[in-house]
């Protein structure tokens, strides 16, 4: 088993309240390392957002979702959580995704009970598959892995069916072998404090800025018995404030510098990408050291 699959699976054993933010592309997935948090999940809504500048409605396939893997693997050894949305396809299909995506890096794959094309679980709209369709592509991702890489069974019945509905199906798929389920916009704290109370794995609380789920610390989700706290998009949020505020100082004043504080410094930024490493690296190679 891969050091980053131990890893996470060490985690989900024996702790809560982790928090795990999301990174779009390997730049922030270096800053979450940077800063020490444990683990990485990989957006597709932040990719999506991203990369195409469009909403998180599905346009993200998997050959784009395997590259942006790739790249964050080969920043950093933390365990790498994959967005898979619907898992490209059936059954037949998620196991090619399985099998791409860990080869990649990945640490986890989650997959979720929507139609495709999906919606983010904070949109309204959301239709599921019937729930053996979903305990089919669990099972056969569960199959179809070959480094014990964690699968994760998401359901968005909270939305679409009701929570009774939600944590039934969820049951549905710890039977059908998820090491991890994650009911999605759960709408109260008492919703949130029976989720973890009533399945049987090990749990992923999604809070969104923004969102239909209430937002409490890590010290609550934890003591409510989730291991992970999901915080997707908050670096995308952030950096899209941080980017209108620093272009429209720029569009207003014409300039912009330093000593205007609205950017990290050159050498901050040559420092998180390990600019260091490859001068030492072309110094060596040319027999300067």
């Amino acid at each position: 088993m891969r050091d980053d699959i131990k890893s996470l699976r060490a985690i989900l054993r024996s702790e809560r309240g982790v928090i795990v933010p999301g990174a779009a592309n390997a730049l922030t997935a270096r800053i979450i390392a940077d800063l020490g948090f444990k683990a990485i999940y990989l957006t597709g809504a932040g990719v999506t957002n991203t990369h195409l500048g469009l909403p998180d409605l599905s346009f993200v396939d998997l050959s784009q979702l395997a590259q942006h893997t790739m790249a964050i693997r080969n920043v950093t050894g933390l365990p790498i959580i994959v967005d898979a949305d619907t898992g490209f396809g059936n059954a037949v299909n998620v196991t090619q995704t399985v099998r791409v995506l860990e080869s990649a890096g990945a640490s986890a794959i989650q997959i979720e009970d929507q139609v495709f094309p999906k919606r983010c679980g904070h949109f309204d709209g959301q239709e599921l598959i019937p729930t053996e369709d979903m305990r089919m592509k669990i099972s056969a991702a569960v199959e179809a892995r070959r480094n014990e890489m964690v699968v994760i069974a998401r359901t968005d019945a909270r939305a679409a069916e009701g929570f009774e509905a939600a944590i039934e199906r969820a049951s549905r798929y710890i039977e059908a072998g998820a090491d991890m389920t994650f009911v999605e916009a759960p709408r109260t704290i008492e919703e949130m404090r029976q989720i973890p109370q009533l399945l049987a794995a090990p749990q992923m609380l999604n809070l969104v800025i923004g969102g239909k789920t209430p937002m409490v610390d890590r010290d609550q989700a934890g003591r409510m018995g989730f291991s992970l706290v999901l915080y997707a998009n908050v670096a995308l949020q952030a950096a899209i404030k941080g980017m209108q505020t620093a272009l429209g100082s720029l569009h207003a004043k014409g300039i912009a510098s330093e000593a205007d504080q609205l950017t990290a410094t050159f050498a901050e930024r040559q420092r998180l990408v390990e600019k260091d490493r490859f001068d030492d690296l072309s110094r060596r190679l040319a027999g300067q050291d």
